[in-house]
């Protein structure tokens, strides 16, 4: 089964100028599984979200962040709303490459790593939520780790969605399928 990476709104104005709770730990995990989809040839596309007068496009806080194993080869995608699919080329390009499994992190959790998610599977893909290479601010409402635990087991109610540690992805991707 095809996958794909999507490391969704990493960008200078998040994480450089105002860095959420968990962002050096998280960065962290997505450079593993950059890693990881480097070395199996899995498209990695890193999506940037446009917010007028705060993440303006080719400004520095629009930037990916420095922190990001980049490479080149990488596929970038814009985007301004929480939905990756939504007014975007992205089904368009995972369908280029025949993808049928998406693996999502970054940023935040309760807004477009949600609605990406969700809009992934309601659309048929089977989405590796991976739980602790996303994050969130925590909002007035509850605290980051609150958020972040609330959607890992709201999203993986989903019959098409499994929430999973970066460590249980990576050792999973290391298996062989099995066929039937």
């Amino acid at each position: 089964m095809q996958s794909a990476l999507l490391v969704i709104d990493v960008q200078n104005g998040i994480f450089a100028h105002n860095p959420p709770p968990y962002a050096d730990e998280t960065l962290d995990n997505i450079n593993q599984l950059i890693g990881n989809a480097r070395d199996s040839s899995t498209p990695i596309v890193f999506i940037q979200h446009e917010i007028p007068g705060v993440l303006l496009p080719d400004t520095d806080p629009w930037q990916l962040a420095a922190k990001l194993n980049l490479s080149h080869e990488d596929q970038r995608l814009r985007k301004q709303t929480a939905d990756s699919f939504q007014n975007t080329t992205l089904k368009q390009r995972l369908d280029e490459y025949g993808v049928q499994h998406l693996i999502i992190c970054g940023y935040a959790s309760d807004f477009c790593i949600d609605r990406t998610a969700f809009a992934a599977a309601s659309q048929g893909y089977r989405v590796s939520l991976i739980s602790d290479a996303h994050t969130t601010h925590s909002k007035p409402h509850a605290e980051a780790a609150t958020l972040i635990a609330h959607h890992n087991f709201t999203l993986s109610k989903h019959p098409l969605i499994e929430a999973l540690t970066t460590q249980d992805h990576l050792q999973q991707s290391k298996q062989p399928a099995i066929t039937c």
